[in-house]
This record gives structure tokens, sequence and C-alpha cells, in this order.
């Protein structure tokens, strides 16, 4: 079940975060890109914004173990999207997506979804519809490709 979070969910969603980003993406990264994804998933600051509002997280819940996650910045930037390794290939993460464009054309008034896909991701988001606004960037470690979604054709050709 993907559903928007609660506060009490925020602890748990972070170490799925965590605890996929290091078998996953973090082979990837440099040291530095390892740090800086360490530091966000654990800023106090970004837990603040969440609570009051300007950082939504969404989770994805199988018998009260969380399986997915997804955060948006901006009301439109997927921030963070991970699944639990075992729910790989079972519609997860398309879940998430699926759920979150809907939240954001229709609570938020938004035509698109953007994010920085991580090079493990990448073609997990180009078969979901997502496009290349760029080529693959390095910032603080951190490696990405940012892309983008429109709303309007995935949702009527989802519908």
């Amino acid at each position: 079940m993907v559903r928007c979070a609660y506060h009490s969910d925020w602890d748990g969603a972070m170490k799925l975060a965590w605890k996929t980003f290091i078998k996953f993406d973090a082979p990837d990264y440099s040291q530095e890109g390892i740090q800086n994804f360490h530091n966000f998933v654990n800023d106090d600051m970004l837990r603040k914004m969440f609570i009051a509002g300007h950082y939504q997280l969404f989770v994805a819940v199988d018998r009260e173990k969380y399986v997915g996650m997804l955060t948006l910045r901006e009301k439109k930037h997927i921030s963070l999207l991970f699944v639990d390794e075992n729910y790989h290939g079972n519609g997860v993460g398309s879940a998430l997506i699926k759920y979150v464009s809907k939240y954001v054309s229709e609570e938020e008034g938004l035509d698109r979804i953007t994010v920085n896909s991580a090079p493990y991701a990448r073609e997990f988001y180009h078969k979901r519809g997502f496009k290349d606004l760029g080529p693959e960037t390095v910032a603080d470690g951190i490696r990405y490709t940012p892309m983008e979604l429109r709303l309007r054709d995935m949702l009527q050709t989802k519908s």
C-alpha cells in the first residue's frame, strides 16, 4: 500500500533509503558522494522541513514493513526514491511514481515531475517515461542525470 507518510514514518523511511543506497548506488559513487548522501538522509533540517510540510514523504508498506519510499522537494522534484531489495521488480517503485504523479497533478496543480537519477536508477526512470534533460553530472561526489516526466502524457496513457 502506498500512502502519504506520517511523522512517525520518517526514521524507517530514511533507514530504508540508506540501506538501499549502500547496496545499489554507493558502488557508483566516490567516498565524498557516499558521505554527502549519508549526511543528507541524516539531516535534522530535512526532518524539520518534512514536519513543517515543506518536504513530502510517501511510503509503500507491506504488513507494517517499509518496502519503498519517495520524497518530493519543491512540490515536484523527486529527491529520494528507494525500494527494499526484496521488492525490486514487484511494482513498488512504479506504484510510488504513479501515486506521486497523481498527487502532484491533482493536489499541486503541476504538470511535470523532475528527478536527478542515480546511474543505477536511470533505466527504471526511462521505462516509466522520464526523459533526460541533460548529460550525467557530478556535484559534491553525487552522480546523476537530470530527468523530467510530463504528467499529462503519463496520466492519460495509464488511466
